[in-house]
């Protein structure tokens, strides 16, 4: 299956949970199931050329979460606590009862973990691209840092909101989301998630920067994953790779398919 090419045995649907209905896509098939779960305002097609790299040998499941892409509706939640729990309700509704393997990049990768953790009996083993590293980095002035992001995003994601590139969460919507993670990743807080993890857990980390970042925050996030990758054998930092956060997933999709492909083979 190249990047343009379509399963011909794809499911496409909506998914109801809770006030909400999400799209989802499904290959279907005999093969090992992966659930992927996106970044925190992106959509499912950032995962084509991961999906495209395995191939059919999968079953791929995806979706776009809460007020994503074009077609997942709006909600009153946008937690994480109703992330991590639209996972089992995309799993339930597509018949899913044996174990997967789950993946996620960015805000994704903090739900794969928390999944994979609370669920080691229905996990193979997780896969978190560039993201749940603890690290206590949020304080009052990163809050406000976000807050004004956000608030000057205002125009840009307005116009981008019709294409499904930009999420339908107002600005404060998103700064909230945006802080609530911030808060997630405390090391007292995500320390002992990675610390519970049971299941063979690989780390695909990028270089550099990310939208909203400076300096070296991100490099200093990424290196706080050392002592629970010394101190958990099941979790490892399968790859550093030289594409920015931003881009891995495009520039890097073959590092994140191996890693893929070593959860499955252990």
């Amino acid at each position: 299956m190249t990047n343009n090419e379509t399963p011909a045995n794809l499911w496409t649907g909506m998914v109801e949970v809770d006030d909400t209905a999400l799209y989802v896509t499904d290959t279907g098939g005999d093969g090992v199931p992966i659930v992927y779960c996106n970044g925190q305002f992106a959509t499912l097609g950032y995962w084509k050329h991961v999906t495209a790299e395995l191939g059919d040998g999968f079953r791929h499941i995806n979706f776009d979460e809460r007020a994503r892409g074009k077609k997942s509706r709006t909600s009153a939640d946008y937690s994480f606590e109703s992330c991590v729990n639209d996972v089992d309700a995309v799993l339930a509704a597509r018949g899913v009862t044996g174990p997967v393997i789950i993946a996620g990049w960015s805000y994704g990768a903090f739900v794969t973990t928390t999944w994979a953790s609370r669920n080691p009996d229905r996990c193979i083993g997780a896969v978190a691209v560039d993201g749940a590293e603890p690290h206590d980095w949020l304080d009052e002035a990163m809050e406000a840092r976000i807050r004004k992001l956000f608030k000057m995003l205002r125009p840009v994601t307005a116009v981008l909101r019709p294409t499904g590139l930009t999420p339908r969460l107002t600005a404060a919507q998103q700064a909230e989301c945006n802080i609530e993670l911030g808060k997630i990743s405390l090391e007292a807080n995500l320390g002992p998630v990675i610390d519970a993890l049971a299941v063979p857990t690989r780390y695909v980390l990028a270089s550099g920067a990310s939208f909203g970042s400076k300096g070296d925050e991100q490099e200093k996030i990424r290196a706080a994953l050392d002592k629970y990758v010394a101190r958990n054998p099941n979790v490892e930092v399968f790859a550093k790779v030289p594409s920015n956060h931003d881009l891995i997933l495009k520039k890097d999709f073959k590092a994140v398919a191996d890693a893929i492909r070593d959860v499955a083979a252990r």
